[in-house]
């Protein structure tokens, strides 16, 4: 893989639509090994969460003065604590971990960070739950996208005419 190909993914791992969802099918694509591909992604899309915690404690402060971002940012947080709110109540810092672990749109890194901040939860236990919910993510994106749906066919019952 050349130099483009990889910092094309780790630009699809750092977005906040396709995340680990969209580099890890990429990178198996353009010929990565699926072990440093699974690592490179995980590691970078785990990051996620610090930096967002900095952001959001730090300088999104300042950004607040302004009306365009306040408004923008209240329905993303509004949108966030919708879909975390019950799992958080119901399961604390593991229903961070399952609402992340879950490789569907908009339920990774970047939302399960964001609703923890707003829920008030502690960076520390948040980043570690997000990890644990980053890898096994990875691990489904992986193994769909290295050998694609069958991997999954022992969880379907197979009929024969």
């Amino acid at each position: 893989m050349d130099l483009h190909t990889i910092a094309f993914g780790a630009f699809l791992t750092l977005a906040p639509i396709s995340e680990l969802r969209g580099a890890i099918p990429y990178l198996l694509a353009n010929g990565g090994n699926p072990a440093a591909v699974y690592m490179f992604c995980v590691i970078l899309n785990a990051l996620i969460g610090p930096c967002l915690f900095l952001f959001l404690n730090t300088i999104h402060r300042f950004f607040l003065h302004i009306p365009l971002y306040c408004r923008l940012f209240e329905s993303v947080v509004k949108r966030a604590r919708s879909k975390l709110e019950n799992k958080i109540e119901k399961y604390e810092y593991w229903g961070i971990t399952l609402f992340v672990a879950v490789p569907l749109p908009v339920t990774g890194a970047w939302t399960g960070t964001l609703g923890a901040w707003v829920l008030g939860l502690t960076p520390r236990r948040t980043f570690l739950h997000v990890f644990y919910g980053v890898s096994v993510a990875g691990i489904i994106v992986l193994l769909v996208s290295y050998f694609g749906l069958e991997a999954f066919s022992f969880f379907t019952k197979s009929i024969s005419y």
